[in-house]
């Protein structure tokens, strides 16, 4: 009796080491991420955590956070960064300087500026007409996007606006303390923040929302871009399901930043991106979000057209061809 049950146990033993061995664990892929201090680096914080406690295996990332684009571009062309959180026009600029070996993954985050004034006399873009706008980012997207909002609804941005044009937003931010008829147009979450020095400061425009109206009935309408994710074809190539992990596990990092302010703020502060207390005050209005696929392209193709149309050399001197949008395996 006592050897049979000898040779039953050695046959249960075998059996279990013969399915170890098939069900081995994938290895793991260690990626480098990237991503700018601000809107485009708050929806990726629940990742951020989950991968600190070691919970988004096979994967294993590093994050770099960056303060300015400037510190991301040689990141990327040199290799050091896999996958990049960066403003939506770079992406375009960097698809051509890196010989196209760059893909957008997706939208991150969609239109972050608003005018604001400390009065009430701004209801419609038309409102604009005669006043003078505190702004920064001449000879960036923020003046392409303002002037093509302007433009489009009929106000010429040299005659009919004076635009006063500061190296820094916190400049603009000055300049409606000083003068209580001040309008300005800042980004989330400078906007939070220039609020919480002045509760009687008021969002009068939603420039993303300007923009959809704009495009509302358009067969393919655009959208006001700031920020998508990208990633290194070399890469791609090589870790096309690590890739494909990676988006699903950033797409849920999105839907809990949407879906739970305060946790998240809480996360963001603890990763030195934000102040809590800003980044929850802020997060209803950084137009965080998800996008990929056909509507991805959709939007961000349109985007990069109106770019071009201002200024060739804002989307790297062409628009980028269809393999810059990455539809999958």
């Amino acid at each position: 009796m006592k050897r049979g049950i000898a040779v039953l146990l050695a046959a249960v033993l075998g059996i279990t080491a013969l399915a170890g061995c098939g069900t081995q664990q994938a290895e793991p892929t260690a990626m480098q991420v990237g991503a700018m201090i601000g809107p485009t680096a708050m929806g990726m914080v629940k990742l951020m955590e989950e991968d600190a406690a070691g919970e988004t295996a096979p994967n294993d990332y590093s994050f770099t956070l960056s303060a300015s684009p400037d510190e991301v571009t040689p990141l990327l062309a040199k290799g050091e960064l896999d996958i990049a959180a960066v403003p939506a026009n770079l992406a375009a600029v960097l698809y051509q300087n890196m010989d196209q070996n760059l893909s957008v993954l997706a939208i991150n985050t969609l239109g972050v500026l608003y005018i604001v004034e400390d009065s009430d006399s701004i209801h419609a873009v038309s409102d604009l007409k005669g006043k003078t706008i505190y702004a920064s980012g001449k000879g960036a997207t923020p003046e392409y996007g303002l002037n093509y909002i302007l433009e489009e609804n009929g106000l010429n941005p040299e005659t009919d606006v004076t635009i006063e044009w500061k190296t820094e937003h916190a400049e603009c931010i000055a300049a409606l303390a000083a003068n209580p008829d001040a309008i300005a147009m800042l980004p989330q979450p400078f906007v939070t923040s220039a609020q919480m020095q002045n509760e009687n400061l008021r969002i009068a425009l939603d420039l993303s929302a300007e923009w959809d109206a704009l495009q509302a009935g358009e067969e393919n309408p655009s959208g006001m871009i700031t920020g998508v994710v990208v990633v290194r074809n070399d890469f791609l190539a090589e870790h096309e399901e690590a890739v494909a992990l990676f988006m699903e596990q950033y797409a849920a990092s999105v839907e809990y930043v949407q879906e739970n302010n305060e946790e998240a703020a809480a996360l963001i502060e603890q990763f030195d991106i934000l102040k809590a207390d800003v980044a929850q005050r802020a997060l209803p209005y950084c137009n965080i979000t998800y996008i990929t696929g056909e509507e991805m392209q959709e939007k961000l193709s349109g985007y990069l057209e109106v770019l071009y149309e201002q200024n060739p050399k804002a989307v790297g001197g062409a628009l980028p061809e269809n393999t810059f949008y990455y539809h999958g395996a």
